[in-house]
């Protein structure tokens, strides 16, 4: 398994667990994105700045990915390609995707798309929460616990 992170809206809290998770059990964490990011020295830690432009770090992703890994992202459409290659996807709130829930979310995030695109203002998601840092560290912790089974 492999860790992939679509880093550039991930927030830091949330790489900081990734980190402890990859020392913790010897996983490769690779963050992907379209600016320079810092990680700690480590071997399994490492990250790929891409070029700016549209999906450009979603891209990376999928054309690297292999069945079994693990991304985190909050991205919709990269999910859909994940879980369609047969890899893992987790949001940095917990929520695991999978094939039952996904069409749900890019239904409704093409509904919101077109409330936005016909000038209605709709909010983001709010701040990330202790609860959903730890909702995070829970689902992260299932998830390797599984593939050492």
């Amino acid at each position: 398994m492999h860790i992939w992170v679509d880093a550039d809206a991930c927030p830091a809290v949330i790489k900081e667990i990734l980190f402890r998770a990859a020392q913790r059990v010897a996983l490769p964490v690779t963050l992907v994105a379209n600016q320079p990011l810092h990680t700690p020295p480590s071997p399994l830690i490492r990250s790929v700045q891409v070029g700016h432009g549209f999906d450009v770090a979603d891209k990376h992703i999928t054309e690297r990915l292999q069945p079994g890994d693990l991304v985190v992202t909050a991205d919709i459409p990269l999910t859909a390609q994940v879980i369609e290659k047969g890899g893992t996807a987790i949001n940095p709130r917990g929520e695991r995707y999978t094939t039952e829930n996904i069409r749900e979310r890019l239904a409704l995030r093409d509904f919101m798309e077109e409330l936005r695109s016909a000038g209605e203002v709709t909010s983001g998601p709010p701040p990330l929460s202790k609860s959903d840092r730890q909702a995070f560290a829970n689902a992260l912790d299932r998830l390797l616990t599984q593939r050492r089974l």
